[in-house]
């Protein structure tokens, strides 16, 4: 019964259906939800999280962000707690950032309001990395803030530069 209830957790965050569309194979939704929103308020997913990622190939790191778009009805939170849903020009999103080792497995990620760009999301992420021989983003991350914390941890930051950018800073 537990590996079904994880397993509806993990099909219901990877196909983004709703709680009450979960397909029966995994119990009954309510059950899977009350599981799930448990292990969240306790801190349970994000330690299961932190021990699935310690062994990594850190060799290349990968880091990018994703907009999740929120419900129409997300507006109020019934708690005091950051939602972190923000208002973008997709409308009221959430945005990922995540870093994914040499495999494309997950090693770190951060959640922020959607009106986060990537290059202020950067410091925070790449400050819970391990060493890596290289760092690869896309221009988002194109700022001084990625490539100076990768250099002092010995590795290269390979960010293409945006057009507007200084070329003066070489890396």
């Amino acid at each position: 019964k537990l590996r079904l209830t994880v397993e509806g957790i993990l099909f219901r965050l990877r196909t983004g259906c709703p709680w009450r569309d979960l397909p029966t194979a995994f119990g009954d939704w309510q059950s899977v939800y009350s599981r799930f929103k448990s292990w969240c308020s306790t801190g349970k997913l994000q330690q299961l999280f932190a021990l699935m990622s310690k062994d990594t190939d850190t060799e290349w790191e990968f880091i990018d962000g994703s907009y999740i778009k929120a419900h129409q009805h997300s507006a109020g939170a019934a708690t005091q707690d950051s939602e972190a849903i923000g208002i973008s020009r997709a409308g009221r999103t959430t945005k990922i950032h995540l870093a994914v080792d040499s495999y494309g497995l997950p090693i770190q990620f951060i959640v922020t309001s959607g009106e986060v760009h990537d290059c202020k999301a950067a410091p925070d992420l790449l400050a819970m990395h391990p060493p890596s021989t290289a760092l690869v983003a896309d221009k988002g991350y194109d700022s001084a803030v990625p490539r100076e914390k990768k250099k002092k941890k010995g590795s290269i930051a390979v960010i293409p530069r945006k057009s507007n950018s200084l070329q003066g800073n070489a890396d």
